[in-house]
């Protein structure tokens, strides 16, 4: 875990960003991978911007599911926890260079403490009432369906597997009577729930009327006892929605808490959406606190037509590409080729094509041939530009254009995809200024008006690369930086990472006299692609 972010405890409110927090049954996936992959790209831009942020990411390792995969592996569930937390989670998020400030797991005193205060409260103030339940359940999604959701022969729509019929003593918290208010916040509110599909989900739900909901199961015990009635340990999603706040000092740290909470947003995939949007809602509402600003759902990433998990053989290891494509590749790929919000199914193929043509043709070679080309015409040493014309202000006019564009589309409206794309727009600008403006017939003239030329194209090149490193940080950290030493930006404007998205488009901030070095090639041909 990298802890990159400042501190969310003094003064500034945080930017504050959450990814859900993931079952540990298994190890993860490229669809738990995705998710917390667009938060990082989220945060880093923030950050950026110069933004105080905090991004917290972790593990929900209570539950009927955790207990039995336990068992199934001879372990206790506590045991089996701590093995795929850091063995497989935390190992994979550092590897995919996940800036996180927090990791939470729900097995943590700082985290249970709280949430049996939470539902004490909602308990005292008459929220919670005891009572029965019966009907399907399913184990995979820890969650009671109703009859109607179920697919011919009674499976779950999301797992495809048959659910199990459940009758306990339950404890219920009085959700049916919140559907009002929250109808009231949707409509006050209208980016409170994104992309518009998933809202207009979820007023529609809440317009049929909302159920009481069983916050509590008394048939095992793996799970967060109920303070008033150990029989009872609190229903797993009850505990889980709670680390978004527990984390963030609720219960604990006051002064860190009000200077977090509420979250900016939280991101969860389209099937969770439910919770987060409906009975975190009400639950916040219950105890008197602030509701999230955003929950953006994202889409599924699919294989084969189906969503993908482990459960259903379809979860395919993020290791399995990096190996292939590298890093940055990865972080790159599946948020530039599949609209967030929408799903998207993975490809082979297209990777391999979007990686030769966009990275290793596009972007890799306009680095590498304009640190070539000022090395075998001025030795290394950026040039001054002085000829700027038309050609030039038009390379500034796109720069500026690419930077509004990028920025409202990636720091507000969380359209990875479109952000990207107006970056890579710009690159391919450039490439075709380079090609119009042909420095290398250019070099052939070797009168002072010929090299005056010369040495602007050049110097225009390379102060274009400045920007898109920049730009292109938050998305891809190393290759930026590989980028960013090669211009030899860093002795006169310092570590990229403390650039803002603000000062892109001041154009000439790369100084002549930087020295530029041709460096490794930042994306290698693959090799049986």
């Amino acid at each position: 875990m990298a802890a990159t972010g400042t501190t969310a405890s003094s003064g500034e409110s945080a930017f504050y960003v959450t990814t859900p927090i993931y079952y540990v049954n298994d190890a993860p996936h490229l669809g738990h991978a995705y998710t917390t992959v667009a938060g990082d790209v989220l945060t880093r831009w923030h950050r950026q911007r110069g933004e105080k942020v905090w991004y917290l990411t972790g593990t929900d390792e209570h539950g009927q599911k955790i207990m039995r995969t336990a068992e199934a592996n001879g372990m206790t569930p506590q045991e089996w926890c701590d093995k795929l937390v850091e063995d497989a989670w935390k190992p994979l998020w550092e590897h995919l260079q996940i800036a996180n400030d927090d990791f939470i797991r729900t097995t943590e005193p700082r985290h249970t403490d709280r949430v049996q205060e939470f539902v004490q409260d909602l308990y005292d103030k008459g929220e919670i009432y005891r009572g029965e339940y019966e009907g399907p359940y399913c184990v995979g999604c820890e969650e009671y369906k109703s009859p109607g959701d179920l697919l011919e022969g009674d499976l779950c729509p999301i797992h495809k597997r048959p659910v199990e019929w459940l009758k306990e003593e339950n404890y219920f918290f009085r959700l049916s009577a919140y559907g009002p208010r929250l109808l009231e916040h949707y409509e006050q509110n209208p980016d409170f729930i994104q992309p518009a599909s998933a809202r207009n989900e979820i007023v529609q739900l809440v317009k049929q009327g909302l159920q009481d909901l069983s916050i509590s199961r008394s048939t095992f015990d793996w799970g967060v006892p109920i303070p008033w009635d150990s029989k009872h340990v609190i229903y797993v999603w009850i505990d889980a929605l709670l680390n978004y706040a527990t984390a963030v000092g609720y219960g604990s740290d006051q002064a860190k808490f009000d200077a977090t909470w509420p979250a900016n947003v939280h991101l969860v995939g389209k099937d969770i959406l439910r919770f987060h949007a409906a009975i975190w809602p009400a639950m916040l509402m219950a105890n008197d606190l602030p509701l999230p600003r955003k929950v953006f759902a994202n889409g599924w990433l699919l294989a084969g037509g189906e969503k993908m998990s482990k459960s259903n053989l379809t979860g395919i290891s993020p290791r399995e590409l990096t190996s292939h494509f590298g890093v940055d590749a990865y972080r790159y790929y599946f948020l530039r080729a599949i609209p967030f919000g929408q799903d998207g199914s993975f490809s082979w193929e297209d990777f391999s094509a979007r990686y030769t043509s966009e990275l290793a043709n596009d972007f890799g070679n306009l680095a590498s041939r304009v640190a070539a080309m000022v090395g075998k015409y001025f030795d290394g040493t950026l040039p001054e530009a002085t000829d700027a014309g038309p050609a030039e202000r038009a390379i500034a006019d796109g720069l500026a254009t690419a930077v509004a564009r990028a920025d409202t589309l990636i720091g507000d409206n969380l359209d990875f995809a479109g952000g990207i794309g107006a970056v890579f727009d710009f690159v391919k600008q450039v490439n075709g200024y380079l090609s119009e403006q042909a420095p290398w017939k250019v070099a052939k003239d070797d009168s002072p008006e010929g090299q005056a030329r010369l040495a602007t194209i050049l110097y225009t090149a390379a102060e274009s690369l400045r920007a898109i490193a920049v730009l292109l940080h938050p998305i891809m950290p190393t290759t930026s930086a590989k980028l960013w030493a090669s211009i030899g930006a860093e002795p006169h404007l310092g570590a990229l990472a403390g650039q803002r998205i603000a000062d892109v488009a001041t154009w000439g901030r790369l100084p002549a006299g930087a020295q530029v070095v041709k460096g490794e090639i930042l994306f290698p041909r693959l090799e049986n692609a």
